[in-house]
């Protein structure tokens, strides 16, 4: 019987029912689009992060990292090289030479970082022939040819096939340089990347540093994202003279990013709920406030006080759990379709989003378990909200609620 009159009792006054139905959908499916947005730009920026930059993991000269001079090379870099071509967890490897210097054309110069790269096992690890906007990738027999990002050449005014000077210290930390010619221009979603980073081959970058043989960098990306933590272990036990990070102490900002997402989605959602909650309270309480001879009637005649505080506990529930899985169903459709489709904000944010390096076509994404969380929290979250009305209807003196007008 109260389950029958508390399910009574809610659709008694329909436009508040429905209004508060309608708040507690709606603040729903906000709060689980926005969630499923964040987690699909913040995947989309890993994503591309560690595929184009940084890759799984990357091996260096542990002075190297903190002066960036040519003359510190990755110990034992060949024969490291090759067993990580030889390990069946890894999915590809390339080397480097890194050098930082000045890139110059007929107009003007700018600071960049120099990869003398070796171009197919690069390819397989960066995909940087996929990112050519313009011209055509390294060829074997390509002398001095060079590949810049879209960025980098409309800051230096040049264009395919025009030149440009790189300068920078050998390992004797005497000034090199050398004239290149731009057979590519590609471009990433990070233009910052774009217009710091400068590929050219391994050998016309060695001849030029005097540097016979070694590499500055070797990068690699596994299988499995899960092994990552192994590999580097047993590479660390076996190499100790080389420093051996993961994505996430090489781009600690993405490392950071990743771990505090769910926090600030648990802080979001909860922002969500605590105004659901007010609402709900708010609702409740006028509608107590309104049957105040009712429920003194009810108690008058039998109906004790912890049945009242249950009935009101329970229209505020049913209201919730009706409302809930509407907004849920609601945000799975419209994320489900826009995550196949896609946010286009090119439009909007093209360069602020390339700056920072997310894309802007987003697609939102939300795991099954998530739903189910908040389905548990707003559930929480009524229960709660209907505490306060509750107490306030048992706190009624029966014969003075009888007699209010």
């Amino acid at each position: 019987m109260l389950f029958q009159l508390a399910w009574k009792n809610t659709w008694r006054n329909k436009v508040r029912s429905l209004l508060v139905l309608g708040s507690v959908m709606i603040g729903l499916w906000v709060g689980a689009f926005i969630m499923a947005y964040a987690f699909g730009a913040i995947d989309q920026r890993l994503e591309d992060a560690v595929s184009s930059e940084v890759s799984h993991f990357q091996v260096h000269h542990p002075e190297f990292k903190k002066d960036n001079e040519a003359i510190y090379h990755v110990p034992q870099g060949a024969v490291l090289l090759q067993d990580l071509r030889e390990d069946a967890r890894v999915e590809s490897v390339t080397a480097r030479i890194v050098t930082f210097g000045v890139v110059a054309s007929a107009i003007t110069s700018t600071g960049a970082k120099f990869l003398g790269v070796l171009p197919d096992s690069e390819d397989k690890v960066t995909s940087l022939k996929s990112k050519l906007e313009q011209g055509a990738y390294f060829d074997v027999d390509d002398k001095n040819k060079v590949i810049i990002g879209q960025k980098l050449a409309d800051k230096l005014g040049v264009k395919l096939r025009s030149k440009i000077v790189l300068s920078f210290q050998d390992l004797d930390r005497n000034i090199a340089s050398g004239a290149f010619r731009i057979i590519g221009l590609y471009k990433t979603y990070n233009s910052t990347y774009d217009e710091l980073n400068v590929f050219v081959k391994y050998g016309d970058l060695a001849d030029l540093l005097e540097m016979e043989e070694g590499y500055h960098e070797i990068a690699a990306m596994a299988n499995d994202p899960d092994s990552i933590d192994s590999i580097t272990e047993e590479l660390s036990i076996l190499y100790t003279g080389a420093l051996i990070e993961d994505w996430k102490e090489i781009s600690p900002e993405l490392g950071l990013m990743v771990e505090s997402l769910d926090q600030y989605m648990v802080i979001f959602l909860i922002i969500i709920l605590l105004a659901l909650s007010f609402g709900i309270i708010n609702t409740m309480l006028m509608a107590v406030l309104e049957r105040t001879r009712e429920i003194g009637m009810l108690m008058a005649i039998g109906m004790n006080k912890w049945r009242v505080f249950a009935m009101i506990g329970l229209e505020t529930v049913y209201l919730v759990v009706t409302a809930s899985p509407l907004g849920l169903l609601l945000a799975y459709f419209s994320i489900s379709y826009l995550g196949t489709k896609g946010i286009d904000l090119s439009s909007f944010y093209d360069e602020s989003y390339a700056a920072i390096g997310f894309q802007t076509t987003i697609y939102p994404k939300l795991d099954t378990i998530s739903y189910w969380q908040i389905l548990l929290l707003v559930v929480i979250t009524a229960v709660l909200a209907s505490l306060y009305p509750a107490w306030t209807a048992i706190r009624l003196d029966p014969v003075k609620a009888i007699r209010k007008i």
